[in-house]
């Protein structure tokens, strides 16, 4: 069965100007009816699918075409979905159990303490500050579980300091300087080590030094390089890596 564009945006409540981003960003081909008119059948469809859950995990268009050029993308998919959504789902089960003990002591006649309050409070809106379906890239997604429990990722990201969308917009810049940074490839330069000293800024932000948790990322970012799947989706290449190890090295103290 093909749908039309129309019969596409009823059901997926994706537009048509949408449709014709991703066709135009190769991301999306449809099929052509004899009259000449666009039209989409299951391969499509599933590609569609694939794109919508791409964007709602936080990866831009670029991320996605070249994640799509995968074989096995979707079931890659799915299995990024399933890792967020289980993360979500025990937050919002642990919620519900507290807020239905809480109902409970009302109804019993008790007073809910103070202590009662403020636990309540704080693990029914830990995970309020993401606004991404994830704490990580997506590419890190389906590695996180062997080094973080539910409940440690959502203590990061209910951090009193924790902003993800500033935190992403700077990741973003640090990232495309690096970039630049490995094509003039001089890991020695000036500019070379004050980026290394804002990087490692950067990172301290986040693991407030704890050593523990540096490890848990490096060894988490490893192993997306290390799947072929979640490797095409790092923002950033292998290649860039060892340039920012390189120049690491020529920096005698990251935080001088």
């Amino acid at each position: 069965m093909n749908l039309s564009p129309a019969e596409i945006t009823a059901r997926f409540g994706v537009s048509i100007k949408a449709l014709r981003l991703y066709e135009r960003r190769g991301l999306l081909t449809p099929l052509r009816s004899g009259a000449g008119w666009r039209t989409y059948g299951p391969d499509q469809i599933a590609r569609l699918h694939q794109i919508l859950a791409l964007k709602r995990l936080g990866l831009s268009l670029a991320s996605i075409a070249q994640l799509l050029a995968s074989s096995e993308t979707l079931d890659g998919v799915l299995a990024m979905q399933n890792q967020a959504l289980v993360q979500e789902s025990r937050r919002i089960a642990r919620a519900l159990v507290l807020i239905g003990a809480a109902r409970a002591k009302l109804k019993a006649g008790q007073t809910l303490s103070i202590d009662d309050l403020a636990t309540l409070s704080k693990e029914t809106s830990m995970a309020s500050k993401l606004t991404r379906p994830t704490l990580f890239h997506p590419a890190l997604v389906p590695h996180q579980h062997k080094y973080f429990r539910p409940e440690e990722l959502e203590a990061l990201a209910s951090a009193e300091d924790f902003d993800q969308e500033r935190d992403i917009a700077q990741w973003e810049a640090l990232i495309a300087e690096l970039k630049s940074l490995a094509l003039a490839g001089d890991p020695a330069s000036p500019a070379a080590l004050d980026f290394a000293r804002r990087w490692y800024a950067q990172v301290e932000s986040f693991t407030k030094g704890d050593p523990i948790l540096n490890t848990k990322l490096r060894n988490m970012a490893k192993d997306a390089f290390a799947d072929p799947t979640t490797a095409r989706q790092m923002p950033y290449s292998k290649e860039d890596l060892i340039f920012l190890g390189q120049i690491f090295g020529k920096l005698t103290d990251p935080a001088g």
